[in-house]
């Protein structure tokens, strides 16, 4: 469903995408990571058009996630045209992300 990116593939998964993408910056041991995977995914789903999701494992690209400021996860940043344009932190529910990123309901 989501790609796992890295130091060296952000630039052109993310940075250079032509669609909008979510970031999630998770960790294995992050139980909240796991509980609002499913729902980001449902996000994207619906939006196969306008939307891609990629996921930072922060343990493995801790200089990525200094590098967006990420302090604590899940953290999902929404990039458009190669910037950050959004963020949530925290597991939350379907809607409070997608109001939170801007996100409109889906087509």
């Amino acid at each position: 469903m989501s790609d796992a990116v890295t130091g060296a593939t952000f630039e052109a998964e993310v940075i250079q995408s032509e669609k909008a993408v979510l970031v999630d910056f998770w960790a294995e041991w992050c139980g909240p990571c796991h509980a609002v995977a499913p729902v980001l995914d449902k996000i994207v789903e619906e939006r196969p058009d306008e939307l891609r999701l990629v996921k930072v494992n922060i343990d493995d690209e801790q200089e990525l996630a200094q590098r967006y400021g990420v302090m604590s996860i899940p953290t999902v940043i929404l990039f458009r045209d190669g910037e950050p344009s959004a963020a949530v932190i925290g597991a939350q529910p379907k809607g409070a992300i997608e109001r939170a990123l801007g996100l409109g309901v889906p087509a």
